[in-house]
This record gives C-alpha cells, sequence and structure tokens, in this order.
C-alpha cells in the first residue's frame, strides 16, 4: 500500500514538473504559435474566397498536414527545452561558478561586463569597510593609553567606593575596547591566526588575570584544574573566548558564586570546561546560544544586559581555527561550557 502510495506521488510529481515546464514553453512561445494560426487562417480564408472552384477536401487535407507537421515540430522543440531546463536547474544547484562549467551560452559577453561592474563595486565598497575597521582599530589603539591612565590615576582616589566604582567602569571600558578591536581583527581582511602549541594553563592564567577584578567583586570562589596539557591554537584568541566565558559566568552570577575550569584528554581529544553555578541557561534557549544578537530569556526579563555578540564572535573564532565549542546548562543551578582540541600532526611539523 505504501509502495503504491510512494510511486502516485512520484507521477504526481513528475506530471507536475512536466506541466510546469509546458508552461513555461508556451510563455516563450506563444507569439509564434499565433503568428502561424494568423498565417494559416489568411492562407485558408484566401483560398476559400479568392479561388474560385476550390475543394474544401484538398484544403483540409492540407490543413491537417501542416498541423501534424508543426505538432511534431513543437513536441522535438519542447523536448530540446525540457532537456535544457532539466541543465540548467542541475547547474543553478552547482555551488561554483556556472560559466566553468558551461562556458558557452548566449549574451556571454554582456553577462561579463555586467560581472565586471559589479565586481568593481563590491570591491569599492569592500576596500571602504577595510578602511573604517582600520579606522576603528587604530581608534582602539589610541583609547587604551587613556583608560590604563584613568585606572592609574583612580587608584589615588582616597574614597574606597567611588575608587572602586570607577575601576569597575574603566575596566568594563577596557573589555569593550578590546572586544571592539579583536571584532575588527576577525572581520577584517586577513583574519592573523598565529596557530602553535601552547600551555593551556598559561591561556587560562591570563583570562583569569584579565577577569580578575570583577571575580574578586562578586566573590567568586575558583577551582582550577588543567594540568599540563599543551594544544595547538592561536593563544590570543584562545584567551578571548575564555574571557567571554568567564565574563558570562559573572554576568549570571548567583549566590555563593564558584567557577570551575578543568580538563580532560581522551586519545588526541582534549577538552577544557568552564562550569558556573549562576542561573543557568534556559532549555529552550540552548539551541540559540551561539547565535549572533540572540540575548536569551534573561535578557528580555530584565534580570541582565546583554549584545548576544560575545558567544557568536566565540563561536565563530572557534571554527576559524579548527576548534569546538559547545554548551549544557540546568536552569538554576549551573552552565558548563567546553571547547574541544584536536592535535593536528601538521602544525607539529
Amino acid at each position: 500500500m505504501e509502495q503504491n502510495h510512494h510511486r502516485r506521488m512520484e507521477v504526481d510529481k513528475r506530471m507536475s514538473l512536466i506541466w510546469e515546464r509546458f508552461r513555461a514553453y508556451g510563455k516563450r512561445k506563444w507569439g509564434y504559435a499565433a503568428l502561424g494560426m494568423g498565417v494559416s487562417a489568411a492562407f485558408n480564408l484566401y483560398f476559400i474566397f479568392l479561388i474560385q472552384g476550390g475543394r474544401l477536401e484538398y484544403l483540409l487535407y492540407l490543413d491537417v498536414l501542416v498541423l501534424v507537421f508543426f505538432l511534431l515540430l513543437g513536441a522535438v522543440d519542447f523536448c530540446g527545452f525540457a532537456r535544457q531546463q532539466k541543465n540548467m536547474a542541475e547547474l543553478l544547484g552547482q555551488k561554483g561558478l556556472i560559466c566553468r562549467i558551461c562556458p558557452d551560452f548566449d549574451n556571454r559577453e554582456l553577462a561579463e561586463h555586467d560581472v565586471r561592474i559589479l565586481e568593481e563595486q563590491l570591491e569599492a565598497r569592500f576596500q571602504e569597510s577595510c578602511e573604517l575597521q582600520d579606522y576603528v582599530a587604530k581608534w582602539c589603539h589610541e583609547m587604551k593609553l587613556p583608560l590604563s591612565a584613568g585606572l592609574l590615576m583612580g587608584e589615588r582616589i582616597a574614597d574606597y567606593r567611588l575608587r572602586r566604582d570607577m575601576k569597575e567602569q574603566l575596566e568594563r571600558m577596557s573589555q569593550q575596547v578590546g572586544t571592539l578591536l579583536l571584532g575588527c581583527r576577525l572581520q577584517g581582511a586577513l583574519f592573523d591566526l598565529q596557530v602553535r602549541r601552547v600551555s593551556l594553563k598559561e591561556c587560562v592564567r591570563t583570562s583569569i588575570h584579565n577577569q580578575q577584578f570583577f571575580l574578586i567583586q562578586k566573590g567568586f570562589g575558583m577551582k582550577v584544574d588543567v594540568g599540563e596539557e599543551m594544544v595547538y591554537t592561536d593563544p590570543s584568541w584562545l584567551v578571548y573566548v575564555l574571557d567571554q566565558l568567564i565574563s558570562n559566568a559573572v554576568k549570571y552570577a548567583g549566590d555563593d558564586p564558584v567557577l570551575s575550569i578543568w580538563a580532560e584528554r581522551k586519545g588526541v581529544v582534549i577538552r577544557i570546561f568552564v562550569e558556573d553555578n549562576g542561573t543557568g541557561i534556559q532549555e529552550s534557549d540552548i539551541s540559540r546560544i551561539f547565535e549572533k544578537g540572540f540575548t536569551g530569556q534573561n535578557y528580555h526579563n530584565g534580570k541582565h544586559r546583554s549584545t548576544g555578540m560575545g558567544l557568536y564572535m566565540a563561536e565563530k573564532i572557534m571554527k576559524r581555527m579548527g576548534h569546538e565549542i559547545g554548551v549544557e546548562s540546568e536552569y538554576g543551578r549551573y552552565s558548563r561550557f567546553w571547547i574541544v582540541f584536536k592535535e593536528n600532526d601538521y602544525f607539529g611539523r
């Protein structure tokens, strides 16, 4: 029964496809059909009214022959058209350039002209984007100096609460400027990767140092056990991703917060885990947590501020470096992110 139903569906699908092609063929050839019918009607009128003594059965016989001829001609032409449509559908399914597969087509010169114009426009927009990214990157470098000076000057403030609040805001500004700078590098013309064998412990230590002000401010307990594992990665980008994960732990911290970071090795695969006992992630949000601009239910409830860009950029960086990043969570209990490193002999040569 199921087999008959499947066959019927296949037949219906094929008939629908033939009908669609026939309609497309009719739209292209209706002008020729109208012209042929007009010529045939004029010839018949001429034969009937102007030729005296003409026998109508001869005219009818001639009309039938002409009709059969043009029907056969149309059938052959339609088969060629249907074959062309099928080939075109297959070509349009290709991911590469069609002109490399099928170099001979009508109006090639016009198509190449339009492609050149579009390439020039795209190149101009690309250069404008690169110039803007360069400007923003230079601005970020220029902003680092006054921010560092502000942090040093803030240490001279006698009022502890004012000094603490000022340092917090300056630290946040410094992190945002750093994120903006790395975002420019990530979106730039050249994604500057410098993959080498690095100590996982040193990367974790650097990231914790970057976030130490906020970790201390929130009163985090720390559990770190990454051993002496070595991984092939770009340390600056890995530290940035770890910064994002630790920053999320700080942002969504609960009572008596604890941050746990540990590493596990299974064969040639090394995983590093970053876990916190904060608010966690709702189950409906987990599948979208790495989407661009996704902020989740915590943001919509007004509990936390988020741009939805940190984890998006973290996943993008991990993919660029050939690593994997994932998350599991139980809402109200914990969030656990992990990064997977796979040994690559190529980098060790």
